[in-house]
């Protein structure tokens, strides 16, 4: 790989953290003042989808580039990474409404742990007995994380609770379509990184789209007129959520998974300003202490790796 590359890769990762932080914040406001969950999701795709199919037609012509062939292993990784996004997505959003915004996001960027393991499952990218060990750093890190500050009960209740469960839920799906997208990614037969990133991208978000408008038709049909009437904060949504795909599908085509989560947990300290400068929350020092362990995990995995 050329300094060029390695340079992109990591710059890549960098604004793709900052723009999901951006993200973010806009459906936790929607979530919690006009949108339900599944709607705030939705929002992302409809507003970014047909923006990006037209940008990658665009970039094709002016560039005189075919579109590379789609076989059957592309679209196998593209949807089962959509669909475990979509899902973890949700998670997350319906996160927010139970726990603060920082330690929301904290939760679900278990990812990068756990997409170290989920690499070595599906595409064979191993790591070391180092590596193993800030993983193990990092499931401290959770426990700390995993009793929510109104919870009671006996030690079951705090270390199984709604809380957790989709904050790791996020994590583990997060950590699948990160891994479907390098694969899909590798399947196409182009040497451009952008052709790559962009290609993956629109077919992922057009399935998207299309799958979730189908389900709220089906099950919660006045969302989408509501994500419509949303559109002024939705539609940032989906600009927000366009750049910040794109600069993970970028680094996703440069760089395994794993290496790209791990630059991305800047993301922990931009959402941690986040919490405390737009919405006004603390956290408690156990919260703060988690936050610190997971962080300490991630940067030992970054050296090991």
């Amino acid at each position: 790989m050329s300094g060029i590359s390695t340079d992109l890769w990591v710059l890549a990762s960098l604004a793709a953290a900052a723009f999901q932080t951006l993200r973010f914040m806009l459906q936790k406001v929607l979530s919690t003042a006009v949108l339900s969950p599944t709607g705030a999701t939705f929002a992302r795709f409809f507003y970014s989808a047909p923006v990006i199919a037209v940008l990658v037609a665009f970039y094709m012509a002016g560039t005189g580039q075919a579109l590379p062939a789609t076989g059957l292993l592309f679209w196998g990784w593209a949807l089962t990474g959509a669909l475990a996004q979509v899902t973890a997505t949700i998670f997350v959003v319906t996160l927010f409404k139970s726990r603060n915004f920082a330690v929301g996001v904290t939760l679900m960027k278990t990812e990068v742990i756990l997409s170290v393991i989920i690499g070595l499952v599906l595409l064979g990218e191993g790591v070391s007995l180092a590596a193993f060990g800030a993983i193990a750093l990092g499931l401290v890190g959770v426990l700390l994380l995993s009793t929510p500050p109104q919870i009671a009960g006996g030690p079951r209740s705090s270390m199984f609770n709604r809380g957790i469960a989709l904050g790791l839920g996020s994590g583990v799906l997060f950590a699948v379509s990160a891994v479907c997208y390098r694969g899909a990614s590798l399947e196409l037969q182009t040497s451009d990184p952008l052709l790559r990133a962009g290609l993956t991208l629109a077919a992922v978000t057009g399935a998207q789209m299309t799958g979730m408008a189908l389900w709220l038709w089906l099950r919660d049909a006045p969302q989408i007129a509501a994500v419509w009437r949303a559109r002024r904060v939705a539609g940032w949504i989906g600009v927000t959520s366009m750049a910040g795909s794109f600069c993970w599908f970028l680094a996703f085509t440069l760089q395994t998974a794993a290496y790209v989560k791990a630059v991305g947990q800047v993301e922990l300290v931009l959402s941690l300003l986040a919490s405390r400068l737009f919405f006004g929350e603390r956290s408690t020092v156990r919260e703060l202490t988690g936050m610190a362990v997971i962080c300490g995990s991630i940067i030992s995995l970054v050296l090991v790796i």
